[in-house]
C-alpha cells in the first residue's frame, strides 16, 4: 500500500479531484498531450515554469503539487 501512495501523482489527483482530463490541462498549457501523460504517470516531471502554469490553470498552491502525501 505505502509504494502504491508513493506513485501516486498530485497531478493526477487534483485532476481527477476536479473531474479533468490530461487532455484538458494539455490544451489549458498548449503542451502536448503526451507530456503532460509523462507528467501525471511519474515518467518526466515538469520544469518550475510549467509547474507554477499547472498551479494557476487548476487553481491550486504550487505546494499543493509538490508537497509529499502523507
Amino acid at each position: 500500500m505505502e509504494k502504491e501512495i508513493k506513485n501516486l501523482n498530485r497531478i493526477k489527483v487534483i485532476l481527477a479531484e476536479k473531474n479533468l482530463q490530461n487532455k484538458w490541462l494539455a490544451e489549458q498549457l498548449g503542451r502536448d498531450q503526451a507530456t503532460v501523460s509523462k507528467w501525471v504517470t511519474n515518467s518526466a516531471q515538469p520544469n518550475l515554469e510549467s509547474l507554477l502554469h499547472i498551479a494557476k490553470v487548476l487553481e491550486v498552491n504550487v505546494n499543493d503539487l509538490v508537497r509529499p502525501f502523507d
